[in-house]
């Protein structure tokens, strides 16, 4: 528990009211809006009115103070928002309801929310599957920003830039060939600075998983979701 102690997720389960507590959960809103509109665009919803659904239900969410029910023992914050989200749509009567985005509260995407990343999410079988492909996606994106912003920091953010596309598929002989022509250098020396990053993401995105479970057997059970949602082998 001294783990999840100090989470984003634990945060608000902690503090149910403050400024504290509105920042940590703005900050998972906002990571995971677009699972959110995915599950919503894969219900059939015209773009528009997706777009207006998601933003309201942030906008209950955050006004209504939907969290305080959540239970810590269960801990997964895509869990507890996926069942608030269902509840939410069998409510809402679109035709009776004016759905405006604002009530103070806006969500910009961290990376690609977007137009391939929903649609490619909005094409899965099931609305739940498309939740999990982009809730995968979002956690990743968060994960890479983090990454490169620390690629910035250490001044190589041409390196990072330029390997980014091998970090989640393995590339082959002629990729590593022409990137290492790039950046006019070794291929060994190339393969090591991809196997280094690879690390450090795959520690990144635990870290992002850790702020919204108790950590332990829940941290497992999220990292294994999260590959199969995305099809890759992120150990």
């Amino acid at each position: 528990m001294a783990q999840f102690d100090t989470t984003r997720w634990s945060v608000v389960l902690r503090a149910r009211s403050g400024t504290e507590q509105r920042a940590a959960l703005e900050s998972l809103c906002r990571t995971y809006r677009p699972p959110v509109l995915a599950y919503i665009r894969s219900r059939g919803y015209a773009p528009d009115t997706a777009e207006d659904l998601a933003q309201a239900f942030f906008t209950r969410f955050l006004e209504l103070a939907w969290h305080v029910h959540a239970d810590p023992a269960r801990g997964r914050f895509r869990a507890f928002l996926l069942t608030a989200l269902k509840r939410f749509l069998i409510n809402a009567d679109v035709g009776d309801q004016t759905l405006k985005r604002g009530g103070g509260v806006h969500f910009e995407p961290l990376l690609t929310e977007s137009g391939d990343n929903i649609r490619a999410a909005s094409s899965e079988a099931t609305p739940e599957a498309a939740f999990e492909r982009s809730w995968a996606v979002a956690v990743l994106d968060a994960a890479l920003a983090r990454l490169r912003n620390e690629a910035e920091q250490g001044g190589r953010l041409e390196w990072f830039d330029r390997l980014q596309e091998f970090l989640i598929e393995r590339p082959d002989e002629d990729d590593y060939a022409r990137a290492a022509a790039t950046l006019n250098v070794r291929r060994n020396t190339l393969a090591v600075a991809v196997h280094r990053l690879r690390h450090r993401l795959r520690e990144l995105v635990r870290e992002e998983l850790m702020q919204t479970t108790n950590g332990g057997e829940d941290l497992e059970s999220e990292m294994l979701e999260l590959r199969k949602a995305l099809g890759v082998a992120m150990q």
